[in-house]
């Protein structure tokens, strides 16, 4: 998967800061600069996350799964409480 157009980081950013998630005593340009640099550390390490699902699941489950079993990991990991 590619990593997301600037158009799409624009508005990961701007929900970002819309919702307020705690990133305190940061200007807009460093936050701006994290989410840039998150996405090119996901699309630069697609390979080594898809080929740590082992198979059958790594062939079965389409990109979309594949991302959505990444989110629910993460939000547990660190956001639930």
């Amino acid at each position: 998967m590619a990593a997301l157009s600037e158009s799409d980081r624009a508005a990961v950013w701007a929900d970002y800061m819309r919702r307020g998630d705690g990133a305190t005593g940061c200007l807009k340009a460093q936050l701006r600069s994290v989410i840039d640099a998150i996405d090119d550390w996901v699309d630069a390490n697609a390979t080594s996350f898809n080929n740590a699902i082992p198979q059958p699941m790594r062939g079965t489950l389409t990109t979309k799964q594949k991302a959505a079993l990444l989110v629910y990991v993460v939000v547990r990991r660190h956001l639930v409480t």
